[in-house]
Formats: structure tokens, C-alpha cells, sequence
């Protein structure tokens, strides 16, 4: 049995029960499968590791969530995530750098591998626009690197932003407001025996693509562009 099954097991049966009570009855099996990603989680860093030595000495802590979730300002009430993840990323899920991402939601049959820049500050999408418009060539051969994935174009402006040049063979780099390259998974790759290995090998594919994301991060950060984006 897949390790990952228990875990795919609790979130199916949470989502279909998503209120204090039931969790409250099953806490024991949620500790369960918290320790069952928490070491997935582990050795996925560990992975990530070998060819991206920028994630050394991250912890588990620092590249997952809890599960509660924040109803403050929400209008869906249902106290609890009915998905786990994975955020490896140098400085760890809140640095705001670039990483790598394993997402597992069996309720929407979202299964996922991402890489990149999620939720960049306008600082920071300024900083890769300028990186594009600088070496277009070399952002493309990056993305073109990451075998296996594709480029998320959904979150982007409607037309190349004024200051940047529309008629760039590159120019629909620039719309982008976010730089992610996904891989959509089915349950049955989740549970493979090999999905770990077959994720970071994946992943690989990424690094460059992951490392000038990173490197434009650093940039804005010299330039004091966050402050003033």
C-alpha cells in the first residue's frame, strides 16, 4: 500500500464530514496521517536538496500548513482544508522565494507538481518583467527546461503592461502575474510506490527556471523595489 493512501483515505472522509465534531472523534487518525506527511515531507526536502542546495536545513514546519483554516473573513465556513501540501522553497513557505510545491486534494481531484513563483509582490513581478526584457532567451530556455510541465498563463494581464515592449517575441511573458510552471496528477500516480522519485526527478527540470525566479526576487529586494513597487 502506497504510504500516501491513509493520508488521500482521511482527507476524502474529512471533506465529506468537514465540521469540530467529526474531527474532534478522529483526532487519532489525523495525528496519524500528519506523521505519515510530515516524514513524506521530509524526504521530499531532503530530495529537493541534492540539486538545490538553496532549501538546505529547511524543516517540516517551515514547508507545510496546519490544517485549520482562517473563517474570520471567509464566507464558506468549514472549519478545516480538505488538502494537504508541500511548499519547498529556500527560507521556507513564507520567504516569498520561489520552490517547488506537491499538492494533494482527492475532494476536487486536484493533484498537482508546481514550481516557481506563487503570489510574487508587484516588486518582484517587475524585477522578472525586467529579467524577460533584459534576456528573453534565456527566461524561455528556462521554462522550456521544465520537462513534463506547463507554464500557468490564467493569472495575467490582458495586454503587455505599458512600459514594456508589445512587440517582444517574449511579450506574453509579461502579462504573467505570477510564474508557475504545473503538472496535473491522477490519484493513481499519487499512490505509485515511485511517485516521490518520479517528482523529483521532475523537479530537476526545474531548478533553472526556479533559481533565476529566485535570483529576480534577490534583485527587487537590493534595488528597494518592495518598499516602492
Amino acid at each position: 500500500m502506497s504510504e500516501l493512501k491513509p493520508v488521500i483515505d482521511f482527507l476524502r472522509e474529512l471533506s465529506a464530514n468537514n465540521g469540530k465534531p467529526w474531527f474532534d472523534a478522529h483526532k487519532e487518525t489525523y495525528r496519524e496521517v500528519q506523521t505519515i506527511f510530515a516524514g513524506f515531507t521530509e524526504r521530499f526536502i531532503a530530495g529537493v536538496e541534492e540539486f538545490d542546495k538553496s532549501v538546505s536545513g529547511l524543516t517540516v514546519k517551515e514547508c507545510t500548513w496546519r490544517i485549520y483554516r482562517d473563517i474570520r473573513f471567509s464566507a464558506d465556513k468549514t472549519p478545516y482544508k480538505t488538502h494537504f501540501g508541500a511548499w519547498v522553497a529556500p527560507q521556507g513557505k513564507k520567504s516569498g522565494y520561489a520552490g517547488y510545491y506537491i499538492h494533494i486534494q482527492p475532494d476536487e481531484e486536484l493533484y498537482m507538481i508546481c514550481a516557481g513563483l506563487h503570489c510574487p509582490t508587484p516588486a518582484m513581478i517587475r524585477s522578472v518583467r525586467e529579467e524577460i526584457m533584459t534576456d528573453g532567451d534565456g527566461f524561455h530556455a528556462a521554462v522550456m527546461e521544465a520537462g513534463g510541465f506547463s507554464l500557468d498563463r490564467s493569472i495575467a494581464t490582458k495586454r503587455v503592461p505599458a512600459g514594456y515592449p508589445a512587440d517582444d517575441k517574449y511579450a506574453d511573458y509579461y502579462k504573467l502575474k505570477e510564474y508557475i510552471v504545473e503538472q496535473y496528477l491522477c490519484e493513481a500516480d499519487i499512490l505509485s510506490p515511485s511517485f516521490l522519485d518520479r517528482a523529483l526527478a521532475q523537479f530537476r527540470t526545474t531548478e533553472r527556471f526556479v533559481a533565476l525566479l529566485n535570483r529576480c526576487v534577490d534583485y527587487s529586494r537590493e534595488m528597494g523595489w518592495e518598499a516602492h513597487p
